[in-house]
C-alpha cells in the first residue's frame, strides 16, 4: 500500500474560494419542501424453493412512513439496525420502487420521471455512504471519481471540468495536486472527503447521507460533521441522514425522526425531541446513549428483542417491549398525531 497522505485539515475546508458553477435544470425550484413522503410502503417479497421459487411472505422494510423536508434543512432518521432507515434512503434515491404511496421531489413524483426529467433528478439527489473504501473505486484516481459525474452529465468542458475537480478538493479540505492519487493513499476521513466531494460535483440540491461517518475514527467524526454543517450553510443544500448515533443526528439535525420496524414512530425538532421526546421507543434510544458518570445510568426501559419484520405483531409493532402498553397497543394500529406543534407520534397513550 502507498503512503497516507497528510492528515485531516478542516480549516481548509472553509477559507477556500469556491465560487459556484451554475448547472441547468429543469426540475422547478419551488419555496418550502424540496422532499415530500406520502404513506410509503416498501415489501420485499420472501421466496422458497430451488428452482421454481414460490412467495411465502414479505418483509415489511418500511410501513406507511410520511415527512417532507424543507429546503435548507436536515431531517435525521435514527433506529436500530433493521429499522428500514436505509431503505427509505434507496427510496428517495429512485434505487428502489416503492410498493405503495410516494414520493414528491420539488412537487413532482419521482417514480413518474423518465428520460431527461430522470436524468435532471439524478443530478440534484445525490448521496454519500458509510464506508468511503467500499464507495470508491480503487483502480481510478481522485480526479477521476470526483470528475466522473461531470463528464457523465457533460457539464463544461474538459479543462473547466479539471478546474472544477481543483475546486470540489479546495472546498473538502484537500490539496488539488492530490487528485493524482489513489483512494489507498488516504486515510478513512480524506476518502470521505472526496465522497462528498463527488456528490457536490453537479450542485445537487439534496444530500443523502447514510451513515456517514459511523466507519470513521471518533476523532475525525466530528470534523466530517463540522465539514458537512458548514457546506449546507454555504451551498444551501437540503440533507437527509440516516444514523444509528443519537449524537450525531443532534449535532446535525433540524428536525429527527425515530423508525421502529418500518414505522415511523415520532417526528420532531431536534432540540425538542431530545429534551421532551413522547414514544416510549425514543425514550428507551435516549436512555441508551452513553453517560461519563456511572451514577447516572438508567436502567433501560426495553424488553425483549426486536420482531422478525417478516411477521410484525398486529396492533402497535412496539408493543411487545413496551412497558407502558395497554390493551388497545395489542389491538390496534396507533394513529399518527400531533401532539405539541410539529412533534408527531404514533403511541395509544397519547389518545
Amino acid at each position: 500500500m502507498g503512503s497516507v497522505v497528510s492528515c485531516e485539515n478542516e480549516d481548509n475546508a472553509t477559507n477556500t474560494n469556491f465560487q459556484k458553477t451554475k448547472v441547468s435544470t429543469e426540475i422547478e425550484m419551488k419555496n418550502g419542501n424540496i422532499i415530500e413522503v406520502r404513506s410509503l410502503q416498501k415489501y420485499f417479497p420472501v421466496a422458497k424453493g430451488t428452482f421454481l421459487k414460490k412467495v411465502i411472505g414479505h418483509v415489511k422494510a418500511v410501513e406507511n412512513v410520511s415527512f417532507s423536508i424543507r429546503r435548507g434543512e436536515t431531517l435525521g432518521i435514527v433506529g436500530e439496525s433493521g429499522c428500514g432507515k436505509s431503505t427509505t434512503a434507496n427510496l428517495l434515491l429512485g434505487l428502489e420502487i416503492p410498493t405503495a404511496g410516494e414520493i414528491l421531489f420539488n412537487g413532482q413524483a419521482i417514480t413518474e420521471f423518465r428520460g431527461k426529467t430522470l436524468f435532471d433528478f439524478r443530478r440534484n439527489i445525490q448521496a454519500v455512504l458509510q464506508d468511503p473504501f467500499r464507495s470508491l473505486n480503487p483502480r481510478k484516481k481522485v480526479k477521476h471519481i470526483v470528475g466522473e459525474p461531470l463528464y457523465v452529465h457533460k457539464v463544461g468542458s474538459k479543462k473547466q471540468i479539471e478546474e472544477r475537480i481543483k475546486e470540489l478538493l479546495e472546498l473538502v479540505g484537500l490539496r488539488p495536486r492530490q487528485a493524482d492519487l489513489y483512494p489507498h493513499e488516504f486515510s478513512g476521513g480524506q476518502r470521505q472527503r472526496i465522497a462528498i466531494a463527488r456528490a457536490l460535483s453537479l450542485e445537487p440540491q439534496a444530500i443523502i447521507l447514510d451513515e456517514p461517518v459511523s466507519a470513521l475514527d471518533v476523532s475525525i467524526q466530528a470534523q466530517i460533521m463540522n465539514l458537512l454543517i458548514a457546506l449546507q450553510k454555504r451551498l444551501n443544500l437540503t440533507y437527509l441522514i440516516i444514523s444509528h448515533d443519537l449524537a450525531i443526528v443532534e449535532h446535525a439535525s433540524t428536525h429527527v425522526g425515530v423508525m421502529y420496524l418500518g414505522h415511523l414512530v415520532e417526528l420532531s425538532p431536534a432540540l425538542e425531541l431530545y429534551e421532551k421526546p413522547l414514544h416510549p421507543y425514543t425514550r428507551a434510544l435516549l436512555e441508551s446513549v452513553p453517560v461519563p458518570d456511572p451514577e447516572n445510568i438508567k436502567p433501560l426501559s426495553l424488553e425483549g428483542e426486536v420482531p422478525n419484520p417478516m411477521y410484525p405483531p398486529g396492533g402497535c409493532p412496539f408493543h411487545p417491549r413496551c412497558k407502558d402498553r395497554k390493551e388497545i397497543c395489542r389491538q390496534r394500529v396507533p394513529e399518527t398525531k400531533e401532539i405539541r406543534s410539529d412533534h408527531f407520534t404514533r403511541c395509544h397513550l397519547y389518545g
